[in-house]
């Protein structure tokens, strides 16, 4: 895997340049799909934030989605414990909402109209959002850990890859043990290959990236 030292806003440049490209468009009723995903210290919300702003120059609507919206409730996350690792892996997050509420609005031909949370791990209630509607020709951005392997129709996936290190560093203290977590989802869903683009974030004022990879 070869690197290539880059900003963040200079990174966001360009995917946003790769997704305007006319080779790479969605057809008359479709919508592009863009997943970055990364642990929660490595901060996927900043890129996905970045490159919406760099869309949005380019005048393409764009729907931002983080799936710490999609949680399942504390009931079903913490049904084995808080600490529980299979648990965190596969039953966390509500992939089954995701699919609904956000990948099947924007299938070509679909309606649109994606739901951008569901429930707010917080107050441990429903959300009560409103449908956002996106119109042919947008882009959802649907940022979060453990995106990929999960056949997900992204168009363009990007993983913020950590290294062990880095990770239990940015990791606060009460939630290093999801370390266990990102260990096995790298053994068995291997991201960094299953990505269109990797991006090394250990130190994240100097980023790296093997840019968008031919597939």
């Amino acid at each position: 895997m070869q690197w290539e030292a880059i900003t963040w806003q200079r990174m966001a440049e360009r995917l946003a340049g790769h997704l305007d490209d006319p080779a790479n468009a969605p057809g008359p009723d479709g919508r592009q799909r863009v997943g970055i995903d990364g642990a929660p210290a490595a901060d996927t919300g900043t890129l996905a934030g970045r490159l919406a702003e760099e869309l949005r120059l380019r005048g393409r609507p764009v729907l931002v989605v983080p799936t710490g919206g999609f949680l399942r409730p504390a009931s079903l996350r913490y049904e084995f414990g808080r600490r529980d690792v299979d648990a965190y892996l596969d039953g966390w997050y509500d992939t089954a909402a995701l699919w609904r509420e956000v990948f099947g609005p924007t299938d070509p031909g679909g309606t649109g109209r994606v739901l951008p949370d569901l429930w707010d791990p917080v107050t441990d209630r429903a959300t009560r959002s409103p449908y956002v509607e996106l119109p042919a020709g947008g882009v959802l951005l649907v940022h979060g850990p453990l995106l990929l392997g999960r056949w997900f129709p992204f168009d363009l996936s990007v993983h913020v890859r950590l290294s062990p290190g880095a990770l239990a560093r940015r990791t606060e203290e009460s939630e290093r043990w999801t370390g266990e977590a990102f260990a096995r989802y790298e053994a068995e869903v291997d991201p960094a290959s299953a990505a269109d683009v990797v991006v090394r974030a250990d130190d994240p004022r100097h980023p790296a990236w093997t840019g968008v990879r031919e597939r």
